[in-house]
């Protein structure tokens, strides 16, 4: 099943605006099911009965499929991303978080900051939580508290990422976190191929197979530090092949059985002038 939260085209909804200046109706979620997305009551991790209203899917503009109050994430899961990054695939996962600040729709633009001089797509795909989550048992299937899985893109300043020596800096401007455009609550099989494409051109791709540490070991791990709450959004790491991207590119994450996450890049110039 596929999942979403969505505002109509009616309103003005073209970008998911930090402006207290602008208005924007609160999003709906709905049940998306061929060119037609049906509105539900309530969360998308609840009873997801239907309102009886629909739309075309042309009608709507599709939001990140979640509102977390986290985005935490790992590092180097991809035994040849971890050597081009330079250094042994780590022994247990690599975690950082992004801000909620940072979250961008689908569609919606990454807009390259001033202090950078080279921002990086890398291309993923990422869990939310369905469910309240912390020490799961030894023997807890993790499954259940995984509401559904996105794409997702961890756009990151790599000049100041190795600048910093630390990753907090590189990956937390405003715009740096697209995930979407649905949530497809079916596990991903083995060979789900996870790619980027930049201006129709294919940067990454890699099966979750080639993970170092699958989504329910990374999980459990996260779960060991921190709770967990419906609706936080987990995402599982980059496969080999990042590269930079310029102001004028689109960059697009393909991930088997959910979709295509598309954001365009453009300079911060390019906002001041709206």
């Amino acid at each position: 099943m596929k999942l979403c939260r969505f505002q109509l085209l009616e309103f003005s909804a073209s970008n998911v605006s930090r402006s207290s200046r602008e208005v924007h109706p609160e999003p709906r979620g709905g049940i998306i099911e061929g060119e037609t997305v049906w509105e539900i009551q309530g969360e998308l991790w609840g009873r997801r009965d239907r309102t009886g209203n629909s739309w075309p899917l042309e009608a709507a503009k599709l939001l990140p499929p979640s509102a977390p109050s986290k985005i935490v994430c790992v590092g180097k899961n991809y035994v040849d991303h971890a050597t081009e990054m330079g250094g042994p695939p780590p022994k247990e996962p690599i975690l950082f978080l992004k801000p909620p600040s940072s979250i961008n729709a689908p569609e919606d633009p990454v807009v390259m900051p001033k202090i950078s001089h080279r921002v990086d797509y890398e291309g993923e795909i990422a869990a939310v939580i369905g469910r309240h989550c912390y020490h799961l048992r030894a023997d807890e299937d993790p499954a259940p508290y995984i509401l559904g899985y996105t794409c997702f893109n961890d756009v990151t300043a790599r000049d100041l990422q190795k600048l910093d020596g630390q990753w907090t800096r590189g990956k937390s401007f405003d715009t740096f976190c697209p995930f979407g455009p649905v949530l497809e609550t079916n596990p991903p099989p083995a060979d789900t191929r996870v790619e980027t494409f930049v201006n129709g051109v294919k940067k990454q791709s890699a099966r979750l197979s080639e993970m170092i540490f699958s989504v329910d070991v990374i999980i459990r791990f996260i779960a060991q530090v921190m709770t967990l709450e419906p609706g936080d959004l987990i995402a599982t790491g980059t496969p080999a092949g990042i590269g930079p991207v310029v102001a004028g590119d689109v960059m697009e994450v393909s991930v088997t059985g959910i979709g295509t996450l598309r954001n365009p890049v453009i300079s911060s110039a390019e906002i001041l002038e709206e």
